[in-house]
């Protein structure tokens, strides 16, 4: 297993094919490889998104990132998933196919948070639906190993990487299983996986059998039942976190026989008792050869509280510095299988990152597509990604799980070496830059004071529940790359799109003052998520005193500027521990400030998140599971989530029928009326159709609402699409 002090830079590498010259595009036809003088790949990337050869795309961030090392790459973009013949078009790849959904996961990509399918798809030509499939990942590798059956198959990508244990899946409302023994995939690569891929494509190159190469961090894949390194030892994950039943609150009104066993005993499987000498060993034994043993398959998919301990287990393992490996159980009896997966990837070091994102790129779409508009290449056409990861934690949210807390940022000169190839060779540059971010907006540079501490931490989040005093929190290097940036000739302006974590921002009014006043084009996007103490504990979110402080600096700021400025809030709408009156209180709150919010968010169970934990299990994984534990209630009815969603747009009077049927049944019939104090009016507004009056005579009464002025649609999700959380 590679240890973080050996990994190799991905700098030290010989190239595979010293002559190998950048493509212009990499390939996606015969046609082009014949032009570049190609027989055959070396790897082939099959991907979910319109080829965009772009760094925010990660189709052409990696596939760049093998072609530097002299690997030749084809790409393969929105194949017909219903035979292999698409999959075929580049011939067989001499070491892999890459297969990746494409920069979100599938199942997001297609359907609403309420699971209705969408009508458009931001990563397409002509932004047209349904030119990928649901569950991209396992129809692409099925039909990869179709069209060659004895090629080597690595997935990746966000929707791999979400999915690579036993994970609750909100569409079909089960626990499913790894993605791997679903797609049949020989390796699954997770994380920022640059490493791991341009590792495993030279060890492949030098005539290694994917199915020897075990050691590479970042990866997971399918093994017999008792196989792990020479060396480790196997610990039962319930020796270091015992979980125990769920023991819900007898409902008076039942009508249940008595001595009849409830859905949720059923459910419970039996606790193994572990002696306290396990528990010992399990504490003291070296960690670097520990391998934990998670519940498996067949037990989370049944029992809740065990899920909830998985989720719990895994996420306590999220540290590079001091993760350990952890197997799940896949099957039972001869078809049992382990999935077994290594330590999460070495973050990148600035020369890495400065590497990854200095390759050539056309930084713009392939020419097959012609003039078809891409909308999220209209979104990130003139943004740059100046850092990667999270540190932030925030429960809903799945970077961290993928990307990782530790933040790994591009130098200074590499970022204004792209300000300046946006301006050279983008088309349609006009002189702003539309975003210098990534994740998050304001976490560049920072990172732990000791390197030391960092490695050993646990912490599922570095700000919550107040910010860790291990944390450095210097804005000093962003405001200076800020001025650098806006200074280059031909940039007129530098916009900040991405969200803002504020309560890190408040720790230097010098970077809030430099950004409201240079930064701001008259709308920044902030995401409080909600005022409750409640709801905000769940999210692992501050309070909403953190952001009445940002306001103030924020108001105080844009009026010195002399500018006309507003904060555009973000917040979520039936997340797990949200209560009806939770989201009284905040349409109130919404209201005393005058906020008639366009866009509201559903909250949306992501694969592997901690809140989605929460959704599912109706635990708390951010404390230890028992039996006595804390239970989280969350909203899953959809008239809850109606409700909760309509309460966030109080001011439709589309929402206002479902709003006064729920304040009468919570006994706060005050809030109904027409003065200031209210929510909501007693009568639905009177509404004319075209001809002036209602055909069957006299007006008529609605629950709709014309669109309002300024409404639009969410924009594609990613880096700027919406605030970090």
């Amino acid at each position: 297993m590679e240890n973080p002090g050996t990994t190799p830079s991905l700098l030290s590498y010989p190239r595979h094919r010293p002559k190998l010259k950048p493509a212009p595009f990499l390939p996606m036809s015969r046609a082009e490889m014949n032009a570049l003088g190609w027989d055959e790949c070396d790897i082939i990337i099959v991907t979910g998104d319109a080829y965009i050869d772009h760094p925010s795309f990660g189709m052409a961030l990696v596939g760049r990132a093998l072609e530097a090392q002299g690997f030749r790459v084809g790409i393969i973009s929105q194949p017909d998933w219903h035979s292999a013949d698409a999959f075929r078009a580049l011939g067989k790849p001499r070491l892999f196919y890459g297969i990746t959904a494409g920069n979100m996961d599938s199942m997001i990509n297609r359907y609403t948070a309420d699971r209705k399918p969408r009508s458009d798809d931001a990563y397409t030509p002509g932004a047209e639906p349904d030119k990928r499939p649901d569950r991209a990942v396992v129809v692409y590798a099925q039909r990869a190993r179709e069209a060659y059956p004895d090629a080597n198959i690595v997935i990746g990508s966000i929707e791999a990487s979400l999915r690579r244990i036993a994970h609750y899946d909100h569409w079909s409302e089960k626990v499913r299983r790894s993605v791997l023994p679903d797609s049949k995939a020989d390796l699954l690569v997770f994380g920022s996986g640059e490493r791991a891929v341009i590792a495993l494509a030279h060890r492949l190159a030098a005539g290694e059998p994917i199915e020897q190469i075990r050691d590479l961090r970042g990866t997971a894949f399918m093994v017999k039942p008792g196989w792990r390194p020479e060396g480790f030892v196997e610990v039962d994950s319930i020796a270091i976190d015992r979980p125990g039943p769920v023991e819900p609150h007898p409902d008076p009104y039942a009508m249940e026989p008595v001595g009849a066993t409830s859905v949720a005993q059923a459910d419970t499987q039996p606790i193994r008792i572990i002696p306290a000498a396990e528990r010992v060993a399990a504490r003291k034994a070296d960690r670097a050869k520990q391998v934990i043993r998670l519940p498996a398959y067949e037990v989370v998919k049944d029992d809740r509280v065990m899920y909830a301990h998985a989720s719990r287990t895994f996420h306590l393992e999220s540290n590079p510095g001091n993760a350990r490996a952890m197997v799940q159980a896949h099957g039972v009896g001869p078809g049992c299988r382990d999935v077994w997966l290594n330590p999460p990837p070495i973050p990148l070091t600035t020369e890495e990152m400065d590497w990854v994102f200095g390759q050539p790129y056309a930084r713009r779409p392939h020419p097959a597509y012609g003039e078809a508009r891409i909308p999220a290449w209209d979104m990130i056409r003139f943004s740059i990604n100046i850092m990667r990861g999270c540190f932030g934690g925030c429960t809903f949210c799945s970077i961290t799980e993928h990307e990782g807390r530790i933040i790994q940022s591009r130098s200074e000169a590499s970022i204004l070496r792209e300000i300046e190839e946006i301006r050279d060779k983008t088309p349609g540059f006009t002189g702003t830059i539309s975003d210098l971010g990534g994740p998050t907006a304001n976490m560049y540079r920072m990172a732990c004071k000791d390197p030391k501490i960092e490695s050993s931490c646990r912490r599922l989040s570095c700000v919550f529940p107040g910010i860790c005093e291990n944390l450095g929190t210097d804005h000093g290097p962003l405001v200076r790359l800020y001025r650098k940036a806006r200074a280059i000739p031909g940039v007129k302006k530098v916009l900040i799109g991405s969200g803002l974590r504020y309560d890190l921002a408040v720790r230097s009014p010098e970077y809030v003052k430099e950004l409201v006043t240079h930064h701001v084009g008259g709308l920044l996007k902030i995401a409080p998520e909600h005022t409750e103490e409640g709801p905000l504990g769940k999210m692992m979110k501050p309070g909403i005193g953190t952001y009445d402080r940002f306001k103030e600096m924020f108001e105080r700021f844009s009026k010195e500027a002399g500018k006309k400025q507003h904060l555009i809030p973000y917040f979520i709408a039936a997340h797990p521990g949200t209560s009806d009156e939770d989201m009284v209180n905040l349409a109130l709150w919404l209201k005393s400030n005058n906020f008639k919010l366009d866009q509201v968010q559903t909250f949306l169970p992501t694969p592997m998140a901690m809140a989605t934990t929460m959704y599912h299990s109706g635990k708390n994984p951010l404390k230890k599971v028992s039996a006595d534990s804390e239970a989280v209630d969350t909203p899953k009815s959809g008239r809850q989530r109606r409700l909760h969603k309509a309460l966030l747009r109080y001011h439709d009077p589309e929402g206002w029928p479902l709003i006064r049927e729920a304040l009468r049944a919570m006994g706060r019939s005050d809030l109904i009326g027409t003065a200031p104090r209210h929510l909501v009016p007693r009568d639905q507004p009177v509404v004319l159709d075209r001809s002036g009056g209602n055909p069957g005579g006299g007006p008529r009464r609605t629950g709709k609402a014309a669109s309002p002025v300024g409404a639009r649609r969410a924009p594609p999700p990613g880096r700027g699409g919406k605030p970090s959380r």
